[in-house]
């Protein structure tokens, strides 16, 4: 079992996110959204590949892992819903964006939890 880490946890996200936006997944990509070097992606990439969460071949396409799909969907959901409840705060978007970065790793299921049943509340008092 992997040590889910937040280098490992942000590979894994912007995978998912570049997968999304750009449809191939290329190390210069994942590079250039997390502010890293190429060299720095391609240890990554490794460690991710050793265990399972992605397919890669060399100067291939990087794709995920059913089992890396899993935790990158987990990690992006949990990112979207901390960037909403900081913005409902009245954070900027900016500045949510740079903060639910740093709080989506060490925010506990319960809490989390929370913040999403108090998004829906919210949702659905104003209909």
């Amino acid at each position: 079992m992997i040590n889910l880490t937040k280098s490992i946890e942000d590979y894994l996200e912007a995978i998912l996110i570049v997968e999304n936006r750009d449809k191939k997944v290329k190390s210069v990509k994942i590079a250039e959204l997390l502010g890293v070097s190429k060299p720095g992606v391609n240890k990554a990439m490794n460690v991710l590949k050793d265990n399972n969460l992605i397919d890669k071949v060399d100067y291939g396409d990087i794709s995920l892992t059913d089992k890396g799909r899993e935790i990158a969907n987990r990690i992006y959901e949990k990112h979207l819903l901390i960037k909403e409840f900081l913005i409902k705060l009245g954070v900027s978007e900016t500045t949510a964006e740079q903060d639910c970065c740093k709080i989506e790793h060490i925010l506990s299921d319960e809490t989390l939890k929370q913040i999403k049943n108090f998004l829906n509340e919210k949702k659905n008092r104003h209909f």
